[in-house]
């Protein structure tokens, strides 16, 4: 690796499994020192130890702002400083459009928008103290077009984009960028009940369940195989790193080019 984040320090939220473990793994690989958060304390203690020393994981719920507040703190304690914030923690929500529940709407808002929402506005005091940052939320191409996720994932989605793109324009002047990546057909356990559900399956079953789920959505994009969590943390490293350095309030799209197929795959 390159060393592109030498010296940086970053928290990344959901980081146990998925795109943001894949996320974590990168960023150490080039130089970072890095807190992930999440709730699953057996998974998070698991992905720590195995990338070592400059990895450290702390439980956290992200609908929580204490918990929240927290992980921002203890990062900063711990490694001094912060430089890097990836909002990636998220899961499915649903709701229909005759249908919909309030209790629905209030939960996907809490875990989509306000958690990222909030973390920002408890990283950023770190990021002015070392003259700047990357902000990144993980927002979706369901914010985009129909057919991506359910309505009400759909909305929080393209509020958290739009939020983001504001935030940029607002903290550009000191050194902070905001951005947001929206991922499409990427193979990941949230499709069969996220990190949780997976965890109570074996390697086997996981592997099977994951072969299957890169077939299925390989048909949804012009390239016709699926994405990884890895692409995504690809995108976040760019977004992240000094190779980035002039791109803000922008929506970068990883999706195989789905967004842009106008019939939905036979």
């Amino acid at each position: 690796m390159d060393g592109r984040l030498e010296e940086k320090v970053a928290v990344i939220t959901g980081g146990t499994s998925g795109i943001g473990e894949a996320t974590a793994e990168l960023f150490v690989a080039e130089g970072a020192r890095v807190v992930i958060c999440g709730r699953s304390v057996d998974k998070g203690q698991a992905v720590a130890a195995r990338l070592g020393e400059n990895c450290r994981f702390m439980t956290a719920d992200i609908t929580q702002e204490a918990d929240i507040k927290r992980t921002i703190e203890d990062a900063v304690s711990g490694f001094g400083r912060l430089d890097i914030l990836f909002n990636n923690a998220g899961g499915p929500t649903h709701g229909l459009v005759d249908a919909v529940e309030e209790e629905a709407i209030i939960y996907a808002t809490r875990l989509l928008f306000s958690s990222a929402a909030l973390a920002m506005k408890h990283a950023i005091p770190f990021m002015r103290a070392v003259g700047g940052g990357a902000i990144i939320n993980n927002s979706s191409v369901a914010a985009l077009r129909d057919n991506q996720g359910d309505l009400v994932y759909s909305a929080v989605k393209a509020a958290l984009t739009h939020y983001s793109k504001l935030a940029g324009v607002r903290l550009g002047p000191e050194g902070i960028r905001v951005n947001c990546i929206s991922p499409g057909a990427i193979a990941t356990p949230i499709f069969w009940g996220g990190s949780a559900r997976a965890n109570t399956l074996s390697a086997e079953e996981n592997d099977k369940k994951m072969q299957k789920l890169q077939a299925n959505l390989a048909r949804a994009t012009p390239l016709k195989f699926s994405g990884l969590a890895r692409d995504i943390a690809e995108g976040a490293l760019f977004l992240a790193s000094e190779e980035g350095r002039f791109i803000n309030s922008h929506d970068l799209v990883i999706d195989g080019g789905r967004t842009s197929m106008f019939n939905e795959p036979a």
